[in-house]
C-alpha cells in the first residue's frame, strides 16, 4: 500500500527550530524525519511517547551541586577561578 505524502505547516520558535535542526543533524537525520518518527511512534503506541507533566523534574545531585557552586561564585566576587591546571583537573575529577 503506497503512502501519499502531504505537507504540514505549523509555527515554531525560530531558535527552537535551529536547535532542533542541529540536534537531529547530529543524530543523522533531518527535522522532517524526526517529526515523522515521533508521529509514527505516537500512533503505533496510541499515546504520547513522553509523559507531559506540570511538575518540574527533581534536580539531580550533580545539578544541585552545580547550582550551589554557581551561587557561591555569584556571592563571592573575589573568586576568579582556578589558580593552577591541577586545581582544574581536581575539580573535574570530583
Amino acid at each position: 500500500m503506497a503512502s501519499e505524502a502531504i505537507n504540514m505547516s505549523f509555527r515554531v520558535d525560530k531558535n527552537l527550530k535551529k536547535e532542533a535542526d542541529k540536534l537531529f543533524k547530529a543524530l543523522g537525520m533531518n527535522t522532517s524525519v524526526a517529526l515523522n518518527m515521533f508521529l509514527k511512534q505516537s500512533v503505533q503506541e496510541q499515546k504520547l511517547i513522553f509523559t507531559p507533566s506540570v511538575v518540574a523534574p527533581k534536580p539531580s545531585k550533580e545539578l544541585k551541586k552545580a547550582l550551589k557552586e554557581a551561587e557561591s561564585i555569584r556571592n563571592n566576587p573575589e573568586r576568579t577561578g582556578y589558580n593552577t591546571i591541577n586545581e582544574v583537573i581536581d575539580a573535574l575529577n570530583e
